[in-house]
C-alpha cells in the first residue's frame, strides 16, 4: 500500500493550540525502532539499534519482571551516548518494569514501585531529554478513584522539578483491573501530577484497539476525543503493533504488523498521520532483530514525509543511508 494524505487530514488554517501544522513537523524521516535488549550493554543494545536501521528505540533498565537494576560500568553511558548522538538518533524510551504498580493494593508493593521509579527517574538524569514509560497499575478491587489517586501520589513523590526526563503513561487494553483503558482516566492522574512539563502519554495501537477505540475506521475522531480531552500536545510517543484479537477483546495480545486484527494500512496512516508523523515509534511486536530491520525497512518505504526531507537532503547534498555502520 502507498500512502496518500487524504484531504481531510491536511492541516487547516485555524490550527488547534496543542497541533503544529504538519508543514512544520512532518519533513524529517521517520523516527522508529524497536524494543531492544540491554543484557549485553548498553553500546550493545545501541549498535543493535544502528544495525537494524532505527533512529529511536525502547529498553527495560531493570529486569522487567522483578526489582533489580542492571549495574553500570565506568564509562558505559558515556559510550552509549557517544555512538547515539554518532548516527543522529531522536529521544528514546525507557519502559518500566511490569512489576511496577503504583495503585497495588498492598502499600509495601505501592513503595517499593515508588522506589524503583525513583531509582530509575535519577538513572535517567544520566541520560537527558529522553522517556519513562510506565503502566499506570491495577487496582485489584480498589475503587477506580482511590487507584487513581494513589497513582499520582506515587508520581509526585519521585518527579521533581528540574528532572531532566518525561514521564509517560501508557494506554492500556483494559485487561483484569488496568487503569488506563480510556483516557478519561489517564485525564484524571494527569490532572493531578504536579510536574505538568514532565508527563505525557504513550498511545498503544494494539492496546487502544483492544480496549475499545476504533483507530481502523475512526482514527480521526479518536485522535480529536484525545486531544479534546488531554491534548495532542501531551502524547509523545507511539507503540506500533498489531493485535490478535478483535475489537474490545481487553486482552492484549499482540501481533506482527499486517498479521493482525489493525492491519498494516492502519499502521501506516498512524506513522504518516499530520498529528502524528513527528512521534518516536516504537515496533512491539514478537519477532527478532532481523525481523524488525525488515519491518523498519518496510515501514520507511511507506513513510510519505520522508521523501520530502529526502529531496531536501539531495538538494543540499546530503547522503542518507540505513543501516550498518561502522564502529
Amino acid at each position: 500500500m502507498t500512502y496518500e494524505t487524504p484531504a481531510s487530514e491536511t492541516p487547516v488554517n485555524e490550527t488547534p493550540a496543542s497541533e503544529t501544522p504538519a508543514s512544520e513537523i512532518c519533513i524529517n524521516e521517520l523516527s522508529i525502532g524497536t524494543h531492544l535488549s540491554v543484557a549485553k550493554g548498553y553500546a550493545a543494545l545501541a549498535k543493535d539499534a544502528v544495525q537494524i536501521g532505527a533512529n529511536t528505540f525502547q529498553m527495560f533498565i531493570r529486569n522487567p519482571r522483578g526489582a533489580r537494576a542492571k549495574e553500570l560500568k565506568p564509562g558505559e553511558i558515556e559510550t552509549f551516548l557517544d555512538i547515539l548522538q554518532m548516527h543522529g538518533f531522536g529521544p528514546f524510551i525507557a519502559h518500566a518494569p511490569y512489576t511496577l504498580n503504583l495503585c497495588s493494593s498492598s502499600r509495601h508493593l505501592r513503595e517499593l514501585s515508588a522506589r524503583m521509579m525513583g531509582e530509575d527517574l535519577h538513572r535517567m538524569e544520566l541520560m537527558p531529554g529522553n522517556l519513562y514509560n510506565l503502566h499506570p497499575g491495577s487496582r485489584l478491587d480498589q475503587p477506580l478513584d482511590s487507584a487513581i489517586e494513589q497513582i499520582a501520589q506515587g508520581l509526585n513523590h519521585v518527579m521533581f522539578p528540574d528532572m531532566k526526563t518525561t514521564v509517560l503513561l501508557e494506554t492500556m487494553s483494559g485487561k483484569g483491573s488496568e487503569v488506563g483503558k480510556r483516557f478519561e482516566e489517564l485525564k484524571e492522574i494527569l490532572d493531578r501530577v504536579a510536574q505538568k512539563d514532565h508527563i505525557g502519554v504513550c498511545m498503544d495501537a494494539c492496546h487502544m484497539w483492544d480496549s475499545g477505540y476504533d483507530i481502523v475506521d475512526r482514527l480521526d475522531e479518536t485522535l480529536e476525543q484525545f486531544d479534546r480531552l488531554i491534548g495532542l500536545n501531551r502524547l509523545k510517543a507511539f507503540h506500533i503493533n498489531d493485535s490478535m484479537n478483535v475489537r474490545e477483546s481487553h486482552k492484549d495480545r499482540h501481533t506482527l504488523i499486517g498479521e493482525g486484527h489493525i492491519g498494516e494500512d492502519t499502521i501506516i496512516r498512524i506513522i504518516n498521520h499530520p498529528r502524528l508523523c513527528h512521534l518516536p515509534f516504537i515496533l512491539e511486536t514478537p519477532t527478532d532483530l532481523a525481523g524488525h530491520a525488515q519491518e523498519i525497512k518496510k515501514l520507511r518505504k511507506q513513510y510519505v514525509w520522508g521523501s520530502v526531507s529526502d529531496k531536501i537532503s539531495e538538494q543540499n547534498g546530503i547522503s542518507k543511508t540505513y543501516p550498518g555502520a561502522d564502529f
